[in-house]
């Protein structure tokens, strides 16, 4: 279970990541609720999810 500090910490991460994606979004794409989705999936696509899949490859490893 996650504690609330680290869901704290959690949530400033998440902050802070969404203030850099938004810095490097196509703002001509992001001027209704679907430019805004296509935008948020394809920047979850290329730069957290590739991360995140490295982080549980490693943890799988380090368990066996």
């Amino acid at each position: 279970m996650i504690t609330p500090d680290k869901q704290e910490r959690i949530e400033a991460c998440i902050q802070e990541l969404a203030a850099i994606l938004y810095e490097e979004a196509d703002k001509s794409q992001i001027l209704n609720l679907e430019g805004i989705e296509k935008t948020v999936r394809q920047q979850v696509l290329e730069h957290v999810s590739p991360n995140i899949a490295l982080f549980l490859s490693n943890k799988r490893l380090d368990q066996k």
